[in-house]
């Protein structure tokens, strides 16, 4: 019976600024690593985009080979996402196609390993997910087995959960629908059998049903309604009703696809659970909480695995044509990928980042390219302006919101986009072609919006 844990990294986090960036990567993904090292039986998929691997390579080049050794002997099976972390759902399909294929090609230079399992930021959904994984080269999907079950009328009327895109997430409250589902065996076996997609995309789903509580284990806190914090005692009973489960409908669960930064820090748990400025102090204990997490999976009769393991021992792949009925729009943690789109900073930056994107691709078609044959510079210009796309330069919303740094770097990406565009059209011989891109007023827009940005207030800072 296989269990899979899938903790993956994001090093472009909201209110992780850049000067704590190594210190992340020290105090978290060096700390999962050595766990893995340290104990043999230990097995791990690892989730990073692009950016965070490239980030471990040039700030921590030791981490970097742990990681390479651990890939190598199959104990770490690599899953590969957008070079970016973008809201693949909110923004054009032709960007995040090439985000994924560039993600794809950051791991195999640092690493060797060229990913065929994917990871969707945020879990973001839209018709053209699993076509744009799929044409990125990806064969098998981490989909987010929460909104897929609230696909069904009969799940949704059952927990009397809704989507809204002012509402952060119905996170503490998915535990319905584990125990709405928990004598179904129609609905368990998409959570405990690998299924696939109509375009031949395997999926795997992960749910907050299993993968919260551990959340919360780690962080050694209590929900608000709690007098102590969750106990080691109740994951070992989750697992137990879930093994029932799996011996009943399928081979394997996926309890834990959660972010790699709670083991080691408190990441953003505090803003997300609380409203406190609080973001990234160490939680030591947490590491070895985590651990704890692994061990109790051995011991009630787990084998811990790595996704393609999970696959290729299925007993049964089960043809998936539900998930056209997943809605446009939504997200994990009962969240939606709307809301990111909905937040002041998306509603000033999205339209400057998507007008360079149409200049990019005027200019573009004047050559006979298209983005997928992007070349030199204006390729070079469509990554600053996927880097300025960047989640976490959008999100929280108010009352709290992303650090001023995280804005400020998709600023300077849309700056750095702009100026490769001016240099493109001299290299081209374009500069005076500007009914098809003007750099000098574009430039004049990311002022404009630079200083309606940095004329707000953002959480956390301290007022003189």
């Amino acid at each position: 019976m296989q269990i899979l844990f899938i903790p993956h990294g994001n090093i472009q986090y909201s209110q992780l600024h850049p000067e704590r960036r190594e210190w992340v990567i020290r105090n978290s993904y060096e700390k999962l690593f050595d766990l893995l090292i340290q104990n043999p039986a230990y097995k791990i998929g690892f989730e990073a985009s692009g950016e965070t691997i490239k980030a471990i390579a040039e700030l921590c080049p030791d981490v970097l080979e742990k990681l390479n050794s651990l890939l190598k002997q199959g104990k770490v099976e690599a899953i590969g996402s957008p070079h970016t972390h973008i809201m693949l759902s909110n923004i054009d399909p032709e960007i995040g196609l090439e985000s994924l294929k560039h993600g794809i090609q950051t791991w195999e230079k640092y690493t060797g390993h060229k990913p065929k399992v994917g990871w969707n930021p945020e879990c973001s959904w839209a018709d053209f997910i699993p076509d744009i994984f799929k044409e990125a080269g990806f064969e098998a999907l981490v989909m987010d087995g929460d909104s897929f079950m609230l696909s069904f009328k009969e799940v949704r009327e059952a927990t009397k959960l809704h989507f809204d895109v002012r509402g952060h997430s119905n996170k503490n409250k998915l535990f319905l629908i584990e125990d709405y589902i928990k004598d179904k065996p129609d609905l368990l076996k998409y959570f405990t059998n690998p299924s696939k997609a109509p375009n031949g995309l395997q999926l795997l789903f992960r749910s907050d049903c299993m993968a919260n509580p551990m959340l919360w284990y780690l962080m050694g806190a209590t929900e608000g309604h709690r007098e102590s914090p969750v106990e080691i005692s109740e994951i070992s009973q989750s697992l137990s009703r879930w093994k029932e489960r799996i011996e009943n409908t399928g081979s394997f669960i996926l309890p834990y696809a959660e972010d790699a930064e709670y083991i080691g820090t408190s990441a953003y748990f505090y803003v997300k659970q609380f409203g406190q400025a609080r973001f990234f102090e160490e939680e030591a204990a947490s590491i070895q909480r985590f651990e704890e997490l692994l061990q109790t999976a051995v011991q009630g009769g787990y084998t811990l695995s790595i996704p393609s393991e999970i696959i290729g021992n299925a007993k049964e792949i089960l043809p998936n044509e539900h998930i056209s009925k997943v809605e446009n729009g939504i997200a994990w943690h009962g969240g939606t990928a709307k809301a990111w789109a909905n937040t002041v900073y998306a509603r000033i930056m999205d339209p400057v980042c998507y007008s360079i994107f149409k200049g990019i691709k005027s200019i573009a078609e004047t050559q006979n390219l298209t983005i997928p044959t992007l070349e030199g510079t204006l390729r070079e210009a469509l990554r600053k302006v996927t880097s300025a796309y960047v989640s976490d330069s959008r999100w929280p919303p108010a009352p709290t919101s992303p650090g001023r740094f995280n804005v400020e770097e998709s600023l300077r990406d849309l700056d750095e986009a702009n100026a490769l565009m001016r240099k493109a059209m001299e290299e081209l011989g374009l500069s005076d072609q500007k009914m098809f891109y003007s750099p000098g007023l574009m430039q004049s827009q990311i002022n404009s919006i630079r200083d309606e940005l940095m004329g707000l207030e953002y959480f956390g800072e301290k007022k003189e």
